[in-house]
């Protein structure tokens, strides 16, 4: 057999593995979501993903492991996504327009990876996922705050932090009601959890001072 070739079929294998793990990882995020991670089984997601459950264990010994892969992934796809919608701002910017940017990219995700709540917020979530939970609030808490300094930047670290505390946890609430609903129900549950957040932060940044051409000019 030609050398090329040689190295070729690992490759081939190698993909067709990669393309099985995401068929089946996608399988087990619509039983997750749809049955919660403690009523579902293996057996569950080999169907949903049209696979025997021995081709299933070839790639996951079991549903925990199945889980963490998918929590890792998800993760680290959240994490991107608060990279971008937390960004310090402009102090000109108007709250509304800083709120509304961080809530839309924030609901997006959520809507387009409904488990991930399924599996964040379940009542028997796999430890190591929940101790990966645990350092990605605390490192979305940070940037919160980071954004907040932005409108607020007389405030103390301790103002800042309760601050922060709060928005993440009024997202929370909001997100359960926004996931809950679908099409215009759904889309006007965002708008009142933005006007939930904007109402909150508006009174502690006060009046903000009116964008001005020097202000916005590029040097």
């Amino acid at each position: 057999m030609p050398e090329n070739q040689e190295k070729e079929q690992p490759r081939r294998r190698q993909a067709r593995g990669e393309r099985r793990i995401a068929q089946l990882l996608e399988a087990a995020a619509t039983v997750f979501t749809t049955t919660g991670y403690t009523a579902s089984s293996t057996n569950a997601i080999a169907r949903e993903a049209g696979v025997s459950p021995g081709t299933l264990y070839q790639f996951f010994p079991n549903k925990e492991a199945i889980a963490i892969e998918l929590g890792d992934r998800l993760m680290h796809q959240m994490r991107e996504a608060y990279g971008e919608a937390l960004a310090p701002v402009d102090p000109a910017t108007p709250v509304e327009e800083a709120v509304g940017a961080a809530v839309d990219r924030f609901i997006a995700f959520n809507c387009d990876h409904p488990v991930f709540f399924a599996l964040m917020h379940g009542p028997d979530v796999p430890g190591r996922m929940t101790e990966e939970h645990d350092a990605l609030h605390a490192t979305l808490l940070s940037r919160i705050e980071e954004l907040l300094a932005s409108f607020l930047p007389d405030a103390q670290p301790a103002d800042l932090t309760r601050t922060a505390h709060m928005c993440l946890g009024l997202y929370k609430a909001g997100l359960e009601l926004v996931l809950g609903h679908e099409g215009a129900e759904r889309a006007a549950y965002v708008q009142e959890l933005k006007n939930v957040l904007i109402r909150y932060l508006q009174p502690l940044v006060g009046e903000q001072p009116a964008r001005t051409p020097a202000a916005t000019a590029t040097p």
